[in-house]
């Protein structure tokens, strides 16, 4: 598992116009090719009179599954330059289909690959970009008079608060990463006068929007 990396918020869709065609950026996250594969044909069925629904995609830790179409477009022209939009901003498992309106003008090969780059470019910020970081879940139990003071300071530290159950004993899940699970360890404790139970848990992914 990546210790972290960029891939796009959820599904969006952005739309403009270049010289009278509607160019349509539909963007998604997907995991697995037959996930991506599945949401452009969604997209084909939803935009079957379209002149053309172009589409690329990148899977994988390693982008070791990397696809291209150019549906009817010259070639290179189109599922390319999506493509290489997404390599670019150095997006993982992300699938883009641009449905293409013809305007009646034709934008030749250099114009189309502008075009189909534009529309990805935006689209992607219209969906929005997330950094996703892999991080350990730490479970701290205390007495619930340590609540307040805990929670306090734990927002207005380097860590994330999960969760806060609210059992016999309170127990608060906080994200933090790997290589600082000693140093918080060793924070709580300080921090309870060694009366919390602090433990490991599961390893997640904690996703923070990006600004662009």
């Amino acid at each position: 598992m990546l210790p972290r990396y960029y891939t796009v918020k959820g599904e969006g869709e952005h739309e403009i116009v270049i010289e009278k065609s509607r160019f349509i950026a539909h963007v998604s996250r997907a995991e697995t090719e037959e996930e991506a594969q599945s949401f452009i044909q969604d997209i084909k069925k939803k935009h079957w009179d379209a002149t053309h629904n172009c589409s690329a995609y990148l899977i994988g830790e390693n982008d070791l599954i990397q696809k291209a179409n150019d549906d009817g477009e010259p070639s290179g022209t189109a599922g390319v330059p999506i493509l290489e939009v997404l390599k670019k901003r150095k997006l993982k498992d992300t699938v883009v289909v641009i449905t293409r309106y013809f305007g009646g003008i034709k934008l030749g090969a250099g114009g189309l690959i502008r075009a189909y780059g534009k529309s990805t470019s935006e689209g992607l910020n219209a969906t929005g970009i997330v950094e996703r970081k892999l991080m350990r879940v730490m479970h701290t139990k205390v007495d619930y008079t340590w609540l307040g003071k805990l929670e306090n300071e734990l927002r207005s530290s380097i860590y994330t608060i999960k969760e806060i159950h609210y059992l016999d004993l309170v127990e608060i899940e906080t994200f933090v990463e790997e290589n600082q699970t000693d140093t918080f360890t060793n924070w709580m404790t300080e921090l309870t006068n060694g009366q919390g139970n602090i433990s490991l848990g599961d390893v997640l992914y904690l996703e923070e929007e990006m600004s662009l």
